[in-house]
């Protein structure tokens, strides 16, 4: 337990607890509101998803749980970033924080009393976006590939209109088998509306089949029996075509894996991105070291914006420090965006942002202390010297 406490800095104090308790509750409160936006938002998302892909409802709550997973290391950055804010600003906004500074308790002491909070946060988030993270992604890939391989397209149902290729497609079957062993569905009387290069197309067929190619992993609907026509009725234009098979392609394979191959960088766990090397992979690993470093750099900021006087306005420093969030948060996507696509070096990375932040605290902290304007009139005064002589 001792060995515990030097760790984490803990200060057994009435100052250190009212501290600690403060910020616990602000952080608690916090997490809870942003939670229920994000984790709320996810929920709609994830029943949207399920939707369009056809996913039973019962799978919905792993889905959710695996999304809730991935937004937690940024909801925890974030609450703990605008609870120190909040504990620092009501200290200094009830006076408290002005007679801990008289007695010698500056921002230094201020970060060491909430160090205990800050070390345990940084070991949560990493642990989370370098291990648990990725893991959860690669489970709801896993779940999704499993409940669209064992039912895909179960959702195509008799007596329903149904849509693909985002309504380019619109498929209406009066009779349905259910899913073979081969992932097959055969369907009677078939009516499809589809748009081909902007030239509205309607096909009619006596039967059909759903089959996924095994090669483009392409999804079509083989009809038999059917005839099809191109062009509006009354049109002198129109083409009427009779066919025994007609395969009309309803899910690009191409699309898939597309998606398929830009999840799987973020599924795989770290020792394999190591192994991988490339540019792909090291933005996905700096990626997710950013995450607990942005915590050590924002709590320190936070102190600092959170320092006000009990005359200046309310949530001025609130504000301030969503931009300073958002711009970091945005500058670590830009940098792995650029890493990705070769315009930036992996040495360099993200690395930059977290630096710059870093000189811009030291600075801010200077400032605040006023030993850059103490710097500025000595070279005034050095240069006023030297002028008289």
């Amino acid at each position: 337990m001792r060995i515990l406490f030097k760790i984490f800095n803990f200060q057994n104090t009435i100052i250190s607890r009212y501290v600690l308790s403060s910020l616990l509750l602000c952080f608690f409160a916090i997490t809870f509101i942003i939670g229920l936006l994000v984790f709320g938002n996810q929920f709609v998302l994830t029943v949207q998803e399920s939707v369009e892909h056809g996913i039973p409802v019962g799978e919905l709550m792993p889905l959710i749980g695996y999304n809730m997973l991935r937004d937690i290391p940024i909801i925890l950055t974030l609450s703990l970033f605008l609870s120190i804010i909040i504990t620092i600003s009501q200290l200094y906004k009830s006076s408290e924080a002005v007679i801990l500074n008289s007695i010698g308790l500056g921002d230094k002491n201020f970060i060491n009393l909430m160090q205990p909070i800050i070390v345990f946060l940084f070991f949560i988030v990493f642990y989370l976006s370098v291990f648990a993270v990725p893991w959860a992604k690669n489970q709801k890939s896993i779940s999704e590939e499993e409940t669209l391989s064992a039912s895909e397209f179960s959702f195509i149902s008799e007596g329903k209109f149904e849509s693909f290729k985002d309504g380019d497609i619109v498929f209406y079957a009066s009779e349905s088998d259910a899913i073979d062993t081969f992932s097959e569905q055969n369907m009677e009387e078939i009516f499809i509306y589809a748009l081909n290069d902007g030239q509205p197309t309607i096909v009619l067929a006596s039967e059909a089949k759903k089959y996924t190619d095994s090669r483009s992993k392409s999804t079509y609907l083989r009809l038999k029996n059917g005839s099809r026509y191109e062009g509006l009725p009354g049109n002198k234009n129109i083409n009427i075509l009779d066919f025994d098979l007609y395969d009309l392609e309803i899910i690009s394979g191409e699309v898939q894996k597309s998606i398929l191959n830009f999840a799987s960088i973020e599924e795989k766990t770290s020792i394999e991105l190591i192994k991988q090397g490339g540019h792909i992979a090291y933005a996905e690993l700096q990626w997710r070291i950013s995450q607990p470093i942005s915590i050590l750099i924002l709590s320190v900021f936070g102190v600092f914006l959170g320092k006000s006087s009990p005359r200046s306005g309310k949530g001025i420093n609130l504000l301030i420090g969503l931009i300073v969030f958002m711009l970091y948060n945005n500058g670590l996507l830009v940098a792995k965006n650029s890493i990705e696509g070769g315009y930036l070096n992996p040495l360099i990375g993200m690395w930059v942002i977290h630096f710059s932040l870093l000189i811009f605290l030291i600075f801010f902290y200077q400032f605040r202390q006023g030993k850059i304007t103490y710097f500025f009139d000595k070279i005034i005064h050095f240069n006023k010297g030297r002028s008289h002589v």
